[in-house]
């Protein structure tokens, strides 16, 4: 193949400054500094720059537009949502095939005809306008719905009368991560609410203080009660759930994103009452599942790390009564629902789902058959219903509904779902691979039945490696579009991540966060010492955290990748806590203020450990120009620093994506943009040209 490696030109340049800072008796050199001004005319124009080389260099590639119209063809089926329950209404997310974004709609239960709601296309000619949550008042007469526009975090929430499709005047600004919990009259409902940031800092800002507060139908939002503070000084997430029987709201606080929770009750029959701290300290995880009576439900590491599901008393509730329902079991509890009176629990075995269904008192009636080896991310239904609601998929099936019968133990589709491809062409194998200190680390590799495995392969590496995250077998259209072309998939499930535990996270996090980066570079090692790939033709790729591991890993060793994709990565591990909500993530990452966590963050971290006149592999850095939850400067700063210290002529871009977020709420196309960019360019680096039928 001619390849357009060799044809590269220069990128543009960017302007260096003398900035230093001194941390802990440490110069720390940040010459593009200037370049967190994400707004400034010199940045913006600096971007441009960068997006017309990137674009020029891509449509050089040969077969561009057939790798494009593969990608458009295998994304050619319908999506549905997570249903949720009310009355004798199921309200859900549907998206055609054609559409670029999921409508919000609703169906009688048991019923196909579906009735529309909302429909986020109409408020944005270029789609960059998306559903991002909704929850239906209990008889379903109202839906509160959240709208984000170009992929923000935050959110403008609104309520809809279903009977008439029209929109009340109540409107509720600057929301990020929340849930809207009704009370049962539907007068209005608990939220989660954030101080305004500044104007001039929207998608910049650090995360401002957090509150629950409830919304009266018909109020203005600056009259909703704040029943819940989060003290100032802590950074956090905090949501309140009403019980099924509309006595007590019961609130879940989160320091950061450790997955460590303080549960506190409020008496909602009690109009002068405080919340009760049930559970005062941040010590292990506690999911509240559902209540009877008295008695709250709970899902929780503590004393188990696997999980285990117990029973707190709200009369007696000191922990040395509290009572086991379900114990800790071969299966890492990923999710939970109390529905119709049993216990259906989703649980890794072996980085794999199985789903486990218990009565009330914790016993083992059956497992939900699944379709295949694969994930089921997400459990749900009503107390008081008799379905549930199962998210399937694996590597070769997009998600699908499962609708489980409690009283009949019969499984079903929820919505029927016709696909473009075949999905039994496609063959999964969990393997072992021995990382540096002898930990034994599973991967899945994933490929085309037809595919030849020879150091030739071209093979892409995936991989994630925190905040408690596990990397099971699910769907991912760009990992499906890579197999379909021919290329060998590899996904680790390397330590920091859920696969095993609260242990096997921990040994992922702040100090031990090296850990993951050695996990992540033995099994490119494994992948090419068994003959599988080679060097020339091994591809990494990571999104977020998985961004960073991609920079740590390329700057660690990068004489063993073909070519590099982080994307939306965190790659300035010395200023990662100053922008957005990057400060939860020291609960993970350890803060660089802390004297003892500082060399270890230095060690790594991807912008800092590029070195001068390093030969790196071809590299395409990807970020979007909305990214309020991961700030876009990482990746320009990153971008520019490569390019200047890049030996040879292997390529360094900066892709970067306009009106976009993060990666939620992306319109179709710009989805399936990204997908066809990131494997046109890894397959011109590897040389390989993609087998397209």
């Amino acid at each position: 193949m001619n390849s357009p490696m060799s044809r590269s030109s220069r990128p543009p340049r960017a302007r260096t400054s003398d900035h230093m800072d001194t941390l802990h008796g440490h110069e720390i050199s940040d010459p593009y500094r200037w370049m967190e001004d994400v707004d400034s005319k010199e940045t913006t124009a600096w971007v441009r720059a960068q997006q017309r080389h990137t674009e020029a260099f891509l449509a050089n590639v040969p077969f561009g537009n057939r790798v494009r119209q593969r990608v458009e063809a295998l994304s050619a089926y319908k999506s549905v949502g997570m249903p949720i329950e009310v009355g004798e209404r199921v309200f859900f997310t549907h998206q055609r095939e054609d559409a670029r974004q999921p409508s919000l709609v609703w169906a009688k239960i048991g019923e196909d005809e579906v009735h529309p709601l909302v429909h986020p296309e109409a408020f944005a000619s270029d789609g960059a306008v998306s559903v991002t949550g909704f929850s239906p008042s209990p008889s379903g007469r109202y839906v509160a719905y959240g709208l984000s526009e170009a992929g923000s975090d935050w959110q403008t929430w609104f309520i809809l009368n279903t009977e008439t499709r029209e929109r009340l005047a109540d409107e509720l600004h600057w929301i990020r991560f929340t849930i809207a919990s009704w009370l049962d009259d539907e007068s209005g409902f608990f939220y989660s609410g954030s101080e305004p940031p500044p104007q001039d800092a929207i998608y910049k800002a650090p995360v401002t203080r957090r509150s629950i507060r409830f919304h009266r139908l018909g109020d203005d939002q600056q009259d909703d009660r704040v029943v819940y503070e989060l003290p100032e000084s802590m950074q956090g997430l905090a949501f309140g759930r009403v019980t099924s029987d509309d006595r007590y709201l019961v609130i879940t606080t989160q320091r950061g994103t450790y997955r460590q929770h303080r549960i506190s009750v409020l008496d909602l029959q009690s109009p002068e009452a405080e919340p009760i701290d049930i559970i005062p300290t941040f010590e292990s995880m506690f999911v509240f599942l559902g209540s009877r009576a008295d008695h709250l439900f709970l899902w929780t590491n503590d004393d188990a790390p696997y999980g285990r599901i117990i029973d707190i008393d709200l009369r007696s509730p000191d922990r040395g009564t509290w009572r086991e329902i379900i114990g800790e079991s071969d299966g890492v509890i990923t999710d939970a629902a109390y529905v119709g009176g049993r216990f259906i629990v989703s649980a890794l075995v072996n980085a794999e789902s199985v789903v486990r269904v218990f009565d009330g008192a914790g016993a083992h009636v059956q497992d939900v058959p699944l379709p295949g080896c694969g994930t089921v991310a997400v459990v749900d239904g009503r107390a008081d219903g008799a379905n549930t609601y199962l998210w399937y998929s694996d590597v070769a099936r997009p998600p699908v509904i499962l609708r489980y019968d409690v009283t009949s133990g019969k499984t079903t589709p929820f919505r029927s779902q016709d696909l473009p491809y075949d999905p039994e062409t496609y063959v999964t194998e969990r393997v072992l691979y021995t990382s540096g200190d002898g930990t034994e680390i599973p991967m899945f590799l994933s490929r085309k039945r037809s595919t030849q495995i020879t150091p030739e392969t071209p093979t892409c590496l995936y991989g994630y490696g925190g905040f408690n995250i596990a990397q099971s077998p699910s769907f991912r259209l760009d990992h499906l579009a890579w197999m379909d072309m021919g290329g060998q998939l590899a996904v680790a499930c390397i330590r920091g991540g859920g696969e095993f535990g609260k242990a096997w996270h921990q040994a992922g996090a702040r100090e031990h966060r090296p850990t993951v980066f050695a996990d992540f570079i033995a099994a490119a090692e494994w992948l090419i010492e068994s003959g599988r790939t080679s060097t020339p033709k091994l591809v990494i790729h990571g999104r977020s955290n998985g961004g960073l591991l991609v920079g740590a890993c390329m700057t660690k060793r990068p004489d063993l990748y073909g070519a590099c994709l982080p994307a939306v990565g965190v790659l300035d591990m010395l200023r990662f806590h100053k922008f957005t909500v990057g400060a939860f993530w020291v609960s993970d990452y350890g803060s660089p203020d802390d004297v003892d966590m500082f060399p270890v963050l230095l060690s790594y971290s991807p912008l800092h450990n590029i070195k001068a006149g390093t030969a790196y592999p071809p590299t395409m850095v990807s970020t979007a120009d909305h990214d309020d939850r991961v700030f876009p400067a990482h990746s320009f700063k990153f971008a520019a620093t490569l390019q200047a210290a890049q030996k040879g002529d292997n390529p360094v871009l900066l892709r970067v994506e306009t009106r976009a977020g993060h990666g939620m709420g992306k319109p179709k196309d710009k989805r399936l943009d990204e997908i066809a960019d990131n494997w046109i360019f890894a397959f011109a680096a590897l040389g390989v040209e993609p087998q397209i039928s």
